[in-house]
């Protein structure tokens, strides 16, 4: 059986003589089983093994007699043994998680600690095809996608799992062969947890009603589907550098990109995109992915809510992720007076403004503009859009709704309640930053010009903005 796991372990490039190997040990069957796997495999590669034990506190002296265990198994070989002692209950209480949950999560803390401590290079799990059995049906009844159905990886980061390639019932006949002792934890006979109903009601009930080697047939379907959710995974990273750009703190995932992508890819994008933009992958399901897919079809402007605060928006280029943001007050209008003084502020824009005789040569740029002084009104102010704002587009006065404009200058929805605006009342005299409109436009025949600069001109206030 040594060979069949050595082969297993070079097939994935688990090892090499110059690892040193965090191994899970608890004392049953299938740790015990990695452990003498591990110290096989030692002789002919070299590599050094460090035990780490945890204790959950859930089961009293048996629990301490597993350590006992361990630690007696480590000394007889010679390996340097870490024991963690954790009140489990507890902490799934505070964290609000299963014990489930809240026992995997301190046992990945607790090698996290070993393999900081000792320069660990890979920690050695003991699951085997039973689990990985176990692991498809439970994905596949809770709901889950193609890396649900890959179940459990021989190998991923520091993480190797060399007893992938065996079954339980392998692994007890191994022990009893070569007469090698293991402790037996008894709430694997409850039907308290999930993983235990699977695992002693309905697979026995798949190998007895359907097809006694099911068990089989499901880890080896299992690690088929994770060869190819490893070519998808692959796949999907190119299309994602292809089409994913990342633009001011936010994700946008190109349309023209996007429809080049096959079909079978665009999900496994979006899920890339929320992972990055969230820093999770838990708690990403079909319906954010068919939400996503949805929001590339609608209008410009439309967005849909996703985990972790993620808020995603359609806009003129495909669609946008970023965290969610607060809906913006429009803040009050800042009147303008430009008899009465040489500027005026409204957050970090400062209106400046200078009045020019008729000989002096207006200076416009996309930050100065100059208007009429004569007939100007005196009451205008500087804000963000409201509705019913207008601009004047041409000479003969025909006007157009702001709305309407910022649709054809296709200017991004989520852009649009940031920019300020110089108006009188509903009627906008300059777009700041795009366009000024043809109200009180300064003419040859204008006596007196006002020139109105933002920030002291187009550099300063495009560098700040």
């Amino acid at each position: 059986m040594l060979k069949k796991v050595a082969d297993f372990v070079a097939e994935y490039h688990m090892l090499d003589k110059q690892d040193k190997v965090i191994a899970g040990v608890s004392g049953g069957a299938d740790s015990v089983c990695l452990l003498f796997m591990l110290l096989g495999l030692r002789e002919s590669m070299g590599f050094d093994i460090v035990v780490a034990h945890v204790n959950h506190g859930l089961r009293g002296e048996d629990a301490l007699r597993d350590e006992e265990y361990v630690q007696k198994l480590c000394t007889k070989y010679g390996l340097p043994c870490e024991i963690h002692r954790e009140n489990v209950e507890l902490i799934a209480k505070m964290r609000k998680q299963s014990l489930e949950e809240a026992g995997r999560n301190v046992r990945k803390e607790a090698f996290q600690k070993v393999t900081v401590k000792y320069g660990g290079t890979k920690t050695a799990l003991a699951h085997h095809k039973n689990d990985n059995a176990e692991t498809l049906l439970m994905n596949l009844a809770r709901g889950t996608g193609l890396a649900g159905l890959a179940g459990i990886r021989p190998a991923g980061g520091n993480i190797i799992r060399p007893l992938l390639c065996l079954t339980r019932e392998e692994i007890e006949t191994f022990l009893r062969k070569q007469q090698i002792s293991y402790c037996t934890d008894v709430t694997n006979a409850s039907d308290h947890y999930t993983r235990n109903r699977v695992r002693n009601h309905i697979i026995p009930a798949f190998i007895k009603e359907v097809n006694e080697k099911a068990m089989f047939h499901m880890a080896d379907t299992a690690e088929e589907l994770c060869r190819i959710y490893e070519y998808m995974k692959a796949g999907t990273e190119e299309y994602y550098k292809e089409a994913v750009k990342e633009e001011e703190g936010r994700l946008l995932l190109c349309e023209e990109s996007y429809n080049k992508i096959p079909q079978v890819f665009r999900g496994e994008v979006f899920k890339e995109m929320i992972k990055n933009a969230s820093g999770k992958q838990k708690d990403i399901h079909r319906v954010h992915i068919k939400s996503l897919a949805g929001l590339m079809e609608k209008q410009k402007g439309r967005r849909v809510n996703l985990p972790y605060g993620l808020t995603a928006k359609r806009g003129y280029e495909g669609i946008y992720i970023s965290k969610g943001e607060k809906e913006q007050k429009t803040p009050d209008c800042v009147k303008v007076d430009f008899t009465g003084g040489k500027e005026t502020k409204a957050g970090n824009i400062r209106l400046s403004f200078e009045i020019l005789e008729r000989n002096v040569l207006p200076r416009e740029k996309t930050y100065t503009k100059c208007f009429d002084c004569d007939i100007i009104g005196k009451t205008l102010t500087l804000r963000t859009r409201r509705p019913g704002d207008y601009i004047t587009i041409d000479a003969e006065g025909r006007t157009q709704k702001l709305k309407s404009y910022f649709i054809n200058e296709k200017i991004p929805q989520e852009q649009r309640d940031k920019i300020f605006l110089l108006t009188e009342g509903s009627h906008v005299l300059w777009v700041i930053g795009y366009r000024r409109g043809h109200a009180y436009y300064a003419g040859p025949y204008t006596e007196n010009i006002v020139e109105i600069s933002i920030n002291k001109g187009e550099e300063t206030y495009a560098r700040k903005n």
